[in-house]
């Protein structure tokens, strides 16, 4: 028997990224430079992942002379875009100034090769091979997206374009035996720093306010921390991380993977809290690894992480212990559906760490865990890297996000708006990659509520994805892929509309802006559905492009009765744009604030409260005076800030559907109520899932209906809808209504029981030992013939 191979080394494992293709990956960040050291013979390949983004590279030797030839292509530009992009204060940019003053580089002398450049497709790339022993520098540049200039414009200008990240690809000539990673650069000026071997533990101490960052060097090695308050210890007690304690407090019912904001003891004392995650996957509940688990497996007199712990504590008052409640940082756990606790490889990646923030003077240990009988720590146990940061330093907060497996991590960003929203609150929620208010300090959710349904509220949601879709093709490509019909589209205009898989199961529900003959912009929750569009103009060879552009457009909600009485105190637009006042129901205009000279907006009228309202979209640079204009403006209207939970109540009431709630990838329109976006008849053209979704209209088996529950205990996303002990229906969604003075909710139900005065139960606990009594009512809850979002009250 012959096994083919090439299906083995194509497994995609946890933690892996893209090293299985045995290359070195670096991303070169829009309008910034990456230094790479290359050696004769080294293979260098450029990928454009999106399309229409320049590439620059120069190369110098040893001696700092200018050798971009050695790459073998033609220098045909000098290097003052490059010393523009490195004339900035991130630390990346700092490191390559300080090594090419030290070998005397005169960057604008320099000669540089443009090797990107024009109307470059997605996924182009060049590759060049290095003749020397040389530095490479590799820069993508562009200055930020004009998002303001070529809206009624039929001609394509890369100037209109957001800049995007391009990839760099290194295949060793003489690759190395063993693969060595190298430490990321500290986050700042380190007080301790050392490296925990392999199968070893560590104690170390902190004071009150300082950080500790512990990194998985090679990736994929869980690393045991627990800590001790000294002033407890002084006094002759152990006070420790009680994952129990900390679980309860939290409100943590069941143990789930991931890190808490905070750990206590047992004394509800707070030990430390967490800044920062690059990994984002960690078991916080379990023991480090004991001498049972082996002696079990197997496996007598094992080392393990409990008697390294042990060892590593025994200058300190610490009495030992056969297995030490612990951090499992990097460790990957889950449970089954039948809560059977499992666990596999870590999805730590070689640099990830996890940031936390000491709130007493503690003793800290941290191991390096020695398991290699299961996959804990890929089956290879490796080293450990400890730091500690002085507490005068200030991090913010973050975890990471990645748009797809193999892309690399982005930590949790603020908007353009955040430090306007952050002097109303200290109550943010990782959203998307983003940090968004959840409610306002002195308003709270229901008044924020009350003032959107009566006055006027302004709320960030730039989180939301925007991607440009341009071309001559741009037309083609997104009616393939979106069921709306794009053709009756007019510059100017937008639509809400699903886009599907050929199964019929939808990716995500957005709006497409037409704003010129060749020029779209998709707006939708999350990143699958432009990629998605990028994979479809890549397979379908169209001259299209999609081009992230969310770093590039903030966007402000102005929602509410008010809403227009607030805007056109502010908004200015050119004569052949619509004003705020005449601008109708899913149309925007091209406006700026004050005059013709005030900062460039998109506005449109549109928004996802069930409210008449607007959607103001600007670049991050100008959003705080953007939010400070309407804000001011709004002043006589009594504007509110308006966060997620109180969104999430008129959004509910609305019937507006939301990704993960009402729908999945296993859901059609249909099914959630918007059925009215798939015009099967009408639309000519063919589109991705049009014969499924004829099947599914035709047959279908689940709608979205509206439900009044009894009693005030509100109906959660999961809970099971019953008639007798037949599962009917799902809750995907609820709220007690303020405005209607009921507990309602959006169901999934099965079309046989989905007609109005039904009477269901929703199940709680186990679906069957709590019954709460509903009836399915007329949906949405809330103005179902959508007078108010079009001003009529």
């Amino acid at each position: 028997m012959t096994i083919d191979m090439s299906a083995v080394i194509k497994l995609r494992e946890p933690g892996l990224g893209q090293e299985w293709l045995g290359k070195e990956r670096y991303v070169v960040r829009a309008d910034a430079v990456v230094a790479l050291p290359m050696l004769a013979g080294d293979e260098l390949e450029i990928v454009d992942p999106e399309g229409l983004q320049p590439a620059q590279v120069l190369a110098f030797d040893a001696a700092g002379q200018s050798a971009t030839a050695q790459l073998g292509v033609a220098p045909n530009t000098n290097g003052e875009t490059i010393a523009r992009m490195l004339d900035s204060d991130s630390p990346v940019a700092a490191k390559i100034r300080n090594k090419l003053k030290t070998l005397s580089v005169s960057l604008p002398a320099a000669k540089v090769a443009e090797v990107l450049s024009g109307d470059t497709a997605a996924g182009s790339s060049i590759t060049l091979v290095s003749e020397g022993e040389l530095v490479c520098l590799v820069g993508a540049p562009k200055p930020p997206m004009i998002a303001h200039e070529h809206m009624s414009s039929t001609d394509l200008s890369l100037a209109d374009f957001p800049p995007t990240d391009l990839i760099a690809y290194i295949t060793r000539a003489n690759p190395g035996s063993v693969i060595a990673h190298e430490l990321p650069d500290p986050l700042a000026d380190e007080q301790q720093s050392f490296r925990i071997a392999a199968a070893t533990a560590q104690s170390y101490e902190v004071k009150a306010g300082e950080y500790i960052q512990v990194l998985d060097i090679d990736g994929r090695e869980c690393s045991d921390f627990q800590c001790f308050d000294q002033a407890q210890l002084d006094q002759g007690l152990m006070r420790y991380l009680s994952a129990t304690t900390t679980r309860a407090l939290i409100g943590s019912a069941y143990p789930g993977p991931g890190l808490y904001s905070k750990f206590y003891d047992v004394d509800f004392q707070p030990l430390l809290e967490i800044v920062q995650d690059t990994c984002g996957r960690h078991d916080s509940f379990g023991l480090a690894c004991t001498s049972k688990y082996y002696d079990d497996a197997g496996y007598p007199g094992h080392i393990n992480c409990s008697d390294n712990f042990n060892q590593a504590l025994e200058s300190y008052p610490i009495a030992p212990r056969k297995g030490w409640q612990a951090m499992n940082l990097f460790f990957n756990t889950f449970f089954d559906d039948a809560f059977t606790f499992i666990f596999d490889n870590p999805w730590s990646r070689p640099g990830d760490y996890v940031l936390m923030r000491a709130m007493k003077d503690l003793v800290c240990v941290s191991s390096a865990c020695p398991c290699d009988i299961d996959p804990a720590n890929g089956w290879v146990p490796t080293d450990i890297q400890v730091r500690t940061y002085s507490e005068k330093n200030l991090f913010k907060r973050a975890i990471a996000f990645r748009k797809t497996t193999d892309a690399e991590p982005e930590m949790t960003k603020e908007t353009g708006f955040h430090s306007k929203t952050s002097r109303l609150t200290r109550n943010f929620i990782e959203y998307n990659g983003y940090w968004l208010a959840n409610n306002y300090t002195n308003y709270g959710c229901t008044a924020e509520y009350w003032a959107c349904r009566e006055g006027v509220i302004m709320t960030d949601l730039s989180p939301l994805r925007k991607y440009e879709v341009v071309g001559p093709d741009a037309e083609v490509l997104l009616q393939a892929c979106v069921t709306r019909d794009l053709r009756k589209l007019s510059i100017g205009q937008v639509v809400y509309t699903a886009m599907c898989y050929e199964s019929g199961g939808m990716i995500d529900d957005g709006t497409v802006f037409k704003l010129g003959k060749n020029n779209f912009r998709w707006i939708g929750g999350n990143d699958a559905s432009g990629l998605w569009i990028r994979q479809q103009a890549q397979e379908k060879s169209l001259s299209a492009w999609v081009k992230d552009a969310t770093s590039q457009l903030h966007n402000l909600q102005i929602q509410g009765p008010e809403s227009l009485s607030v805007l056109k105190k502010v908004i200015w637009t050119r004569p052949d744009q619509a004003t705020i006042e005449e601008l109708k129901w899913f149309r925007f205009s091209i406006a700026r604030i004050g005059d013709e000279s005030g900062l460039p907006i998109l506005a449109s009228r549109s928004g996802y409260t069930g409210e008449q309202g607007y959607e103001i979209f600007c670049h991050p640079r100008d959003a705080a005076a953007v939010w400070d204009a309407i804000w001011q403006a709004g002043q006589e209207f009594n504007i509110a800030p308006l966060g997620l939970e109180a969104l999430d109540m008129l959004r509910i009431e609305a019937g507006l559907i939301f990704a993960g709630a009402e729908f999945d990838d296993q859901t059609d329109p249909f099914a959630v109520g918007i059925g009215f976006t798939v015009p099967l008849k009408s639309k000519q053209d063919d589109f991705i899932g049009r014969n499924a979704l004829l099947g599914r209209q035709q047959n279908p088996q689940q709608k979205l209906v509206g439900l009044e529950l009894a009693g005030e205990e509100i109906g959660g996303n999961g809970d099971g809808v019953f008639i007798g002990r037949e599962q009917v229906g799902v809750i995907t969604s609820g709220v007690i209504s303020p405005i209607l003075r009921k507990n309602i909710a959006l169901c999934r139900m099965k079309v046989i029981h989905s007609e109005i005065g039904a009477k269901v139960e929703i199940g709680k606990l186990d679906g069957h030992q709590k019954r709460i009594p509903a009836t399915v009512v007329p949906f949405p809850h809330f103005d179902p013939k959508k007078q108010r979002v079009q001003g009529n009250y």
